[in-house]
C-alpha cells in the first residue's frame, strides 16, 4: 500500500524548489529539482547516492535553509547503535533516584520503576528528536553506508511510518513529518528494503559550466575567466588516480584563497604553494605535480 503524501508541503512545484535552493546557495539542475519535489509531495525520504564531495550533504543543508526547517542529522559510523541513533535511558540519573527513593518514602518498586521510566529520564538522539518535532525538520542521515548493516532494520520502523516503538513509553508517531535525506557514498550496497522506502538520487561531479555557475555563485566576487581556469584544473586534477579527488566544497575553497590572495591567474607557481587546499594527501600533491608539470 502507497505512503500517504506530506501532510504539510513544502514546495508548490519543480521551479519552487529551484528558485529556493538557488536562493539557499545551491544551484540544482532539473532532475534534482524534480526529485526534491516528489520526495516532498510523497513524503518519501530521499537516498542521495555519489562520490565523496559531490554535495550530497549540502543538498540537505539547502533543503534545511530553504524551508525553515532545523536540520537534525544523524551521523553514521562503523559500530553505531540505537542507542546513539534512537533513544537512550539516563541510567545515572535513574540510580540517584532509585537511591532516594529507597532512602526516603520507601517506595515500592513498581512505583520506582514507572517514575524512572518516564521523560524526565529519556534521553532523546537524533532520529527520536525528529520524530516528535512538530516544527518543519529535515532530517539527514549522512553517510548511511557507512553504518552496520543493522541500522538499516532500525531505519526501518522510523522510514516506513515515521513512529519509533518505546517498550516503556509506547509507539510515538511523527505529527508532522521530517523530510529525511539519507546519503551514502556507495562503499557498499545498502538493503533493497532501504531502498524501496526511499526515492533515489545519484549524483556526480557537475559539468564545468555548472561547477564555474557553483563557484561564481558563492564566491561572487572572483573573476569569471579565473573561475573558468579553477574549474579546469579541478576536472584535470579529478581526472588523475588520485587518494581523494577535489570535492566541490574543496573547488570552493580553492576560489576563496585565490581571492584572499589577490590573485588573477591560477600559474604554475600559484598551484604549487596552493595545492594543500583541494589535495590532502601527499601521495595525490606529488602525483598532481608529476602530471600537470608543477616542478
Amino acid at each position: 500500500m502507497a505512503r500517504p503524501p506530506s501532510q504539510f508541503p513544502q514546495f508548490s512545484s519543480v521551479a519552487d524548489v529551484s528558485k529556493r535552493l538557488s536562493t539557499a546557495g545551491y544551484l540544482p539542475d532539473a532532475q534534482i529539482a524534480t526529485t526534491v519535489f516528489l520526495a516532498d509531495r510523497l513524503g518519501k525520504p530521499l537516498l542521495v547516492e555519489g562520490p565523496a564531495g559531490t554535495g550530497k550533504t549540502e543538498l540537505a543543508k539547502a533543503l534545511a535553509a530553504a524551508t525553515g526547517s532545523e536540520l537534525i542529522r544523524l551521523q553514521c559510523y562503523e559500530g553505531l547503535d540505537e542507542a546513539r541513533a534512537l533513544y537512550e535511558w539516563n541510567y545515572k540519573k535513574q540510580l540517584l533516584r532509585i537511591q532516594a527513593s529507597q532512602g526516603s518514602d520507601g517506595a515500592d518498586w513498581n512505583t520506582v520503576h514507572d517514575d524512572i521510566f518516564g521523560e524526565e529520564f529519556l534521553l532523546s538522539r537524533p532520529l527520536l528528536t525528529a520524530i516528535r518535532r512538530t516544527e518543519p525538520t529535515v532530517l539527514l542521515i549522512d553517510e548511511t553506508d557507512k553504518a552496520d548493516v543493522e541500522v538499516e532494520g532500525l531505519l526501518l520502523e522510523v522510514l516506513s511510518d515515521f513512529q519509533v516503538t518505546i517498550p516503556e513509553l509506547g509507539t510515538i508517531t511523527a505529527t508532522r513529518r521530517p523530510m529525511v535525506v539519507l546519503t551514502s557514498n556507495a562503499t557498499r550496497e545498502l538493503s533493497e528494503a532501504l531502498k524501496r522506502r526511499c526515492l533515489y538520487l545519484s549524483l556526480d561531479y557537475p559539468s564545468a559550466e555548472r561547477e564555474r555557475e557553483i563557484v561564481l555563485s558563492r564566491v561572487p566576487d572572483l573573476a569569471p575567466g579565473l573561475a573558468e581556469q579553477l574549474v579546469r584544473t579541478v576536472r584535470a586534477l579529478r581526472a588523475l588516480e588520485l587518494k581523494k579527488s577535489p570535492s566541490i566544497s574543496e573547488t570552493l575553497d580553492w576560489a576563496q584563497t585565490l581571492l584572499e590572495l589577490g590573485l588573477d591567474t591560477l600559474d604554475e607557481s600559484v598551484m604549487r604553494s596552493t595545492l594543500g587546499v583541494v589535495l590532502k594527501h601527499a601521495s595525490d600533491q606529488e602525483r598532481a605535480a608529476a602530471e600537470l608539470r608543477l616542478n
